[in-house]
């Protein structure tokens, strides 16, 4: 089952934190435990959640470079019901100070495993570039969640992000895999997205989420209240479309979970 998902993509813009956010309140609303974790030096995923990036005590920059576990970095009792390990300025610094350390891309793997069973749902919301937090990323993650906006472009981006989940999981984690393609920000009166759409279909059905992810002005508003959509307004489309998502990839789980007993 794939407790732990990289939510990822290069390529800034997608929606990538947009999704980290409003799935991980989404499953939270389902009473799974979900822990939310940024790794984006932007620290957008922790301001979205209603956290000051700057005051905190501690950060995925402390539980990467060892100066506390991910346990004492959780933030917890938030609006949307997840919790938090938030992100600032600081992890810049993280990459640098992690340039010559041993087993480096394994840092975030082994602090999540004294937690890992403590969740349902361990969501990491990678930053827009295919760095050494992002390989933290993936190398502590079962499968990846893909945003991608229905665009050429993101087409060639996706081609890039595809080649590195193969190396990390041919040399660091045999496990990884895709779990799912989101295409995010859809407006079906686009023809480009239409067709690109279209495109993704035939290339990726095994990939492909059924849920598409609307353009709605509420996904935009919603961070700058420091609230996921769904604590923002639950009526909204853009917050039925992630608790959707979060119902579609519970579905998935579920038929997993039956296929690994019927085969045992």
């Amino acid at each position: 089952m794939d407790k732990i998902l990289a939510v990822a993509n290069q390529k800034g813009g997608v929606g990538k934190t947009t999704t980290s956010v409003n799935l991980a309140a989404s499953l939270a609303a389902t009473k799974r435990r979900v822990l939310l974790i940024d790794m984006d030096p932007q620290g957008n995923a922790t301001m979205g959640s209603g956290v000051n990036k700057h005051e905190m005590s501690h950060s995925a920059y402390d539980v990467l470079t060892r100066q506390c576990t991910a346990e004492q970095a959780i933030i917890r009792d938030l609006e949307a019901g997840y919790h938090l390990i938030g992100a600032n300025g600081d992890l810049v610094a993280a990459e640098v100070e992690l340039m010559n350390a041993i087993g480096r891309e394994l840092r975030l793997k082994q602090a999540l495993d004294a937690v890992r069973d403590n969740y349902d749902f361990i969501l990491i919301d990678c930053a827009p570039s295919l760095n050494m937090l992002t390989v933290n990323g993936l190398v502590a993650a079962d499968g990846v969640i893909i945003p991608m906006q229905c665009e050429y472009f993101a087409l060639e981006g996706l081609a890039a992000l595809t080649d590195t989940i193969d190396q990390v999981q041919q040399t660091v984690n045999p496990n990884l895999h895709i779990t799912g393609i989101l295409r995010t920000m859809f407006d079906p009166r686009n023809t480009l997205s239409t067709d690109v759409s279209a495109e993704l279909q035939a290339h990726f059905p095994d990939s492909l989420f059924e849920t598409i992810i609307p353009r709605n002005v509420r996904l935009a508003e919603a961070p700058a209240h420091g609230q996921a959509a769904i604590n923002y307004d639950r009526a909204s489309r853009g917050a039925m479309s992630y608790l959707a998502l979060a119902a579609e990839l519970l579905r998935r789980q579920d038929s997993t979970r039956k296929a690994v007993a019927e085969a045992l």
